[in-house]
């Protein structure tokens, strides 16, 4: 993250300077995008998202958690010493991903057979897990 601009410096150089593809390089893949809904539900530790439905593995988990934090879109935050236990919270940065998610979701619900009505599921995953964000 770029203190003076508050933008994500990419790890790797950018394809090209369209900002789509830049962010989907970011959060485009298959698993990136889950984990942050999963902390827009509330969910904050490691055990945590490894109980989501789409039951990602720990390996892809514990890199995703890592990009996500490299990029500014997460903060770890030890809450046990030994052994060393986090909980990942979103920073402002990942906060300003809920509209882009919830537009997926809607989406997803509209033109995807078979996928539940996008509020509900959202409401479901807020209820899941206390100290979900709103708005």
């Amino acid at each position: 993250m770029n203190r003076e601009t508050g933008q994500i410096d990419p790890a790797d150089p950018l394809r090209s300077a369209c900002p789509l593809a830049a962010t989907l390089d970011l959060v485009g893949d298959r698993w990136t995008l889950l984990v942050v809904r999963d902390m827009f539900a509330g969910k904050r530790r490691y055990t945590e998202f490894l109980g989501s439905p789409e039951r990602i593995t720990t390996n892809i988990l514990a890199d995703r958690l890592r990009r996500l934090e490299r990029a500014g879109i997460v903060r770890a935050v030890v809450y046990q010493e030994n052994p060393p236990r986090r909980e990942y919270l979103l920073t402002d940065t990942g906060k300003a991903l809920l509209p882009a998610i919830r537009a997926l979701g809607h989406w997803g619900a509209t033109h995807v057979a078979g996928t539940a009505d996008a509020t509900t599921a959202f409401a479901e995953l807020r209820k899941q897990t206390p100290g979900a964000v709103t708005g």
